[in-house]
């Protein structure tokens, strides 16, 4: 039986939400088996082209972290377009002590012969970093309490 596109696709997609719900600093590897050779990816504060370049920042990312996990939350496949809810829990010494942080953020995906060719993080870089920061942290969340945020 042969599998019709949409099949691929979210065949494409549950393989991406595995790799990232069980994403560890031991196997980072597995991210091979979503993202194309030329993948873009794309968040607030990165642009980076390249699988090889991506794996390089992943790598570096998950050492520096003292835990990061994905929880995925609502997605949906349109076409070649998945997009994907979650919400990221990360601990970074540098951040609020090391305490967890829960960062909520989507994902856009263009999907290519059931690989990933672009990847876009949308979330709060203020959440996630800014405010986990001395100083600058309340600087940023007497600013969103002002705008009622």
């Amino acid at each position: 039986m042969m599998q019709t596109a949409a099949t691929s696709q979210n065949d494409a997609l549950d393989r991406f939400i595995t790799v990232y719900t069980s994403l560890r600093k031991d196997n980072l590897n597995t991210l091979d088996d979503i993202y194309s050779q030329d993948v873009v990816f794309e968040d607030p504060a990165h642009r980076i082209e390249g699988y090889d370049n991506l794996s390089r920042y992943f790598e570096a990312m998950y050492t520096n972290v003292t835990d990061c996990r994905f929880n995925i939350h609502e997605h949906a496949v349109n076409g070649d377009v998945a997009f994907i809810s979650w919400t990221m829990n990360l601990s970074h010494p540098k951040l609020d002590g090391g305490a967890e942080r829960a960062v909520k953020g989507c994902t856009r995906l263009v999907l290519k012969e059931g690989r990933v060719v672009l990847h876009r993080d949308y979330f709060d870089l203020g959440e996630m970093l800014y405010e986990a920061l001395p100083v600058l942290g309340s600087a940023v969340r007497m600013i969103k309490k002002r705008l009622g945020q």
